[in-house]
């Protein structure tokens, strides 16, 4: 006897009713890059279709993505002046806090999610306080802990902390309960490697360091086990989502996270992954929506329950020619 597995595939119909993973808008959340001024809307020329905003310009894109249904967005705010400490990222009048503020507001179906970081708003461009030419950790968690207090305070639904540091969790929740913000969750960019694929990233948001790299901080692409060590740390000290950054080249992670992690699962689509199927498509090299969707999908299949992408409105508008 063989074993016809082919019976199931005979028709679009038999593959739909079988289809094991799919990707719906429910899962997407989109990226913004707001910059601090008026009259601006520049696109990023390493990220075909992504653009920097201010607030006076930003509308148009919210419309369409509230229009689209795509439920989340999350910010990452380009300041006008930046210092040594990063103290922007907790000024109760800063571009991020503008940001949440102005979205909550005339968007209220929206879910916003803010980055916690400082490599924006750093001028060296590092994750947090530099002593000895590295970043010292534990110099850094009290000012985590002020800017997470500042989105809280601005109305954010959910704050993203990206930096690495060890112990970040535990400072962020202990913040946020004891003023007055037991509830708001927190998605962990739990297992954060020092990648390749965040080069554009750093056009878009002006965060490139301007000396060494984050390799200090940032996991090593090699390593397997320390993903679950570090996402074990996160899980211990109050995240509500863990997150993998990057996605694509990082699936067997996902998957081990989701296995061992009775929480959801995110992963974070980054710039470099986006940029290549966009320039390889309009080379005419490949086919730009199928390799859209096949991506995401294996971040699906991996285990993911959400995934941070850049092609969020492009996924949207396909989905509602089917």
């Amino acid at each position: 006897m063989i074993n016809r597995t082919r019976r199931l595939r005979k028709t679009e119909n038999i593959r739909r009713l079988v289809r094991e993973n799919k990707i719906s808008t429910d899962d997407l959340i989109y990226p913004l890059f707001i910059e601090e001024g008026t009259n601006i809307e520049t696109e990023i020329v390493s990220m075909p279709g992504i653009k920097r905003f201010s607030l006076d310009r930003i509308s148009t894109e919210l419309d369409e993505v509230v229009a689209l249904d795509i439920p989340a967005v999350l910010l990452f705010g380009i300041p006008s002046k930046k210092d040594e400490k990063g103290s922007e990222t907790w000024n109760d009048n800063g571009i991020m806090q503008q940001a949440v503020r102005f979205i909550k507001k005339n968007y209220p179906s929206l879910y916003v999610i803010t980055d916690v970081c400082f490599c924006e708003y750093t001028s060296h461009g590092h994750c947090g306080i530099i002593h000895d030419n590295d970043v010292d950790n534990d110099a850094t968690l009290p000012n985590i802990a002020k800017q997470v207090i500042s989105h809280a305070k601005a109305g954010v639904d959910m704050v993203a902390p990206s930096g690495m540091m060890d112990g970040m969790i535990a400072t962020i929740r202990e913040a946020l309960d004891n003023t007055g913000f037991p509830n708001l969750p927190i998605m962990s960019y739990a297992v954060k490697y020092s990648s390749a694929f965040y080069g554009p990233f750093r056009d878009a948001a002006d965060s490139a360091p301007t000396f060494g790299d984050r390799r200090t901080y940032q996991m090593d692409p090699a390593n397997r086990d320390e993903g679950m060590r570090e996402a074990t740390f996160d899980d211990q000290e109050g995240a509500d989502i863990l997150m993998v950054k990057p996605a694509l080249a990082y699936l067997d992670i996902i998957r081990d996270l989701k296995n061992n992690f009775d929480r959801p699962i995110a992963c974070y689509n980054v710039s470099g992954e986006y940029a290549m199927i966009k320039a390889a498509a309009e080379k005419g090299w490949i086919d730009g929506d199928r390799v859209m969707m096949e991506s995401l999908l294996s971040m699906k299949r991996a285990g993911a329950d959400i995934i941070i992408t850049y092609f969020a409105k492009d996924v949207a508008k396909l989905l509602l020619k089917k």
